[in-house]
């Protein structure tokens, strides 16, 4: 399968580890493009509600993935979310071609963009309040879980899917107040410092569009998620658009199965083979 020459990909809040994540469909989303710099902006691992009894093997896949495509030249920016957080004490920690950070400001034709995980502005992140987020998140995986059952019986009777927490989100007017404080606090900050484009993950809400102040203007971008729009940002051309990831498109190309291992293979320590030698140097 020939690949798709990319600039610049932004992926975010895959939420490896949890049960509403697409780790399939990134895999072929990953194995059809070839960009020069692939930056994860934020919660790829979710540690929040990690449990090693649920790590599939689909979910392994993405990571070595990402390792494969940084073996092979792209450059790739991991950007610390909330829910891997415990990351952040690694910050701006390099090998090879991975860099670990909390933001990056990069200039691409002439033009600067900022990117960050967009957290900073969320309150019930921090504090006592962070644990009421974590069960929610909780809570969150579940309807992911019952959606899932959901949307089977609904292609069982042949109709399209629905998703059930977006539908509950767009329902919620705080919810979509809280979105438009989010974007226009990031825009506000990002005019003040002369940034040509923001981008943010977060809040699972793929956008793109020109947010106004009284001191200028800034393009917004946000990469979306994995968990229910299965979006991405791809910068080629000289413009940023958004990547919807639709399921046809991907039907009669193979998934890598060698990253996807049904089971784990038997454990075997013995072996005559010599790795590597070391030799003293005598005085």
């Amino acid at each position: 399968m020939k690949k798709r020459q990319i600039e610049v990909a932004v992926i975010s809040d895959i939420h490896l580890g949890t049960f509403g994540c697409h780790a399939k469909e990134l895999l072929n989303y990953l194995n059809s493009i070839a960009p020069k710099t692939l930056i994860l902006n934020g919660d790829i691992i979710d540690i929040w509600q990690f449990n090693k009894r649920f790590f599939p093997a689909s979910h392994m896949g993405v990571i070595k993935e990402v390792f494969n495509m940084a073996s092979k030249g792209t450059k790739v920016i991991y950007i610390t979310g909330n829910h891997d957080e415990a990351m952040r004490k690694y910050a701006d920690f390099e090998i090879g071609n991975i860099l670990l950070t909390d933001k990056v400001v990069f200039e691409i034709d002439g033009e600067k963009n900022w990117v960050f995980h967009g957290d900073v502005f969320d309150r019930t992140t921090k504090g006592t309040a962070k644990i009421v987020a974590k069960l929610g998140g909780y809570g969150y995986d579940l309807l992911i879980l019952l959606n899932s059952v959901f949307n089977w019986l609904l292609q069982l009777l042949g109709k399209e899917k629905m998703s059930l927490s977006k539908k509950v989100k767009n329902g919620v007017k705080q919810a979509v107040s809280w979105i438009g404080n989010f974007e226009q606090t990031a825009a506000e900050l990002a005019i003040e410092n002369n940034y040509q484009y923001v981008i943010c993950g977060h809040i699972h809400q793929p956008q793109k569009r020109i947010i106004q102040s009284h001191k200028g203007s800034v393009v917004y971008l946000n990469s979306g998620d994995w968990i229910e729009n299965l979006t991405a940002l791809e910068y080629n051309n000289r413009e940023w658009t958004i990547f919807q990831y639709n399921e046809k498109d991907f039907e009669g190309r193979a998934t890598n199965e060698s990253y996807i291992q049904k089971r784990a293979p038997e454990l075997n320590v013995l072996t005559n083979e010599i790795s590597f030698f070391l030799t003293s140097l005598s005085v």
